[in-house]
């Protein structure tokens, strides 16, 4: 099943040791034809934490599942308390020079296509286009009941109204905007409704333990076929959403590479795994290829 299941990697083989010389990423992106897939390690230099690095937010913060979230109001409660909160942070954030140095290698044509397991929009904002979200994107919400879109600002701008002085202070912020709050700072928190029907809004991202859609899994499979190598950029790829397009690369043929400080699920079908920061090694990378990178985000 397609899933992304809240999921700790323990690994059960010998470790290989990373690299620090980027030098076959430098080769592959000379050739062309490069799918990047990115996860959350890409985004922390934009201050927004990762689940499983170190101080990673799984060792403090167990992440909404669909379950809990479509069959208990109080949860609901619970996480749009958090998410809204959050929301001041995580929708503040700017891209980062990853970000930028990737947008850059897709303006010179560098790379096939880009995939993205982050819900951030900073790849977008960074000037990148055509940009699949793996797990969907927080800028947006959907009713559950009639399957309306609309804004997050917007959604914001109401539950700031229907919750007039609500300013908990949080412990910390999680990869998917939502901030750590107690109970207590929850409270009595006001959820409001869909504006169409009334019926329950959910932001539009793939919740641990629900199925991304099997339509943009398979677009994704497509762009994996299509491209000469993979690229996999600051992620653990523990949970199968990821890894599987890792495995169809590997059992095709294609090279995979990682750029991760920590090792990952996925080493032991990549060519190399480069254990250094993602920002400073991209940005060193477009500098190798005579690849200007913007020193400002695009708005």
């Amino acid at each position: 099943m397609r899933m992304r299941p809240t999921l700790s990697w323990t690994p059960t083989e010998e470790l290989r040791p990373g690299s620090t010389d980027p030098e076959p990423v430098a080769d592959a992106l000379r050739a062309g034809g490069v799918l990047v897939l990115s996860g959350a390690g890409l985004s922390t230099e934009s201050g927004i934490p990762d689940y499983r690095g170190k101080g990673g937010s799984l060792s403090r913060h167990t992440p909404m599942t669909y379950q809990d979230f479509t069959a208990s109001a109080q949860a609901r409660r619970r996480y749009w308390a958090r998410s809204h909160l959050g929301w001041r942070t995580f929708g503040s954030a700017r891209p980062n020079a990853g970000h930028r140095a990737v947008a850059a290698f897709a303006r010179h044509g560098l790379l096939s296509g880009v995939i993205t397991q982050n819900v951030d929009g900073l790849h977008q904002t960074a000037g990148s286009d055509g940009v699949v979200e793996l797990h969907g994107s927080l800028a947006r919400v959907v009713c559950l009941s009639c399957g309306a879109f609309s804004s997050r600002r917007e959604l914001a701008r109401r539950l700031t109204e229907a919750n007039a002085g609500f300013a908990p202070v949080a412990a910390g912020l999680n990869p998917d905007g939502d901030a750590d709050l107690t109970d207590d700072q929850v409270g009595d928190f006001r959820v409001v409704p869909c504006s169409v029907c009334d019926g329950i809004l959910k932001p539009d991202v793939v919740f641990f333990g629900e199925a991304v859609p099997p339509r943009r899994v398979e677009h994704c499979r497509e762009l994996v076929e299509r491209a000469t190598s993979l690229l996999v950029l600051g992620s653990s790829l523990t949970v199968m959403s990821g890894l599987r397009f890792v495995r169809q690369a590997a059992q095709a043929g294609k090279p995979v590479l990682i750029v991760n400080r920590d090792p990952t699920r996925g080493d032991r079908h990549a060519v190399t795994r480069v254990a250094l920061p993602l920002g400073t090694t991209l940005t060193t990378l477009a500098g190798r290829l005579d690849v200007p990178v913007d020193g400002e985000a695009a708005a």
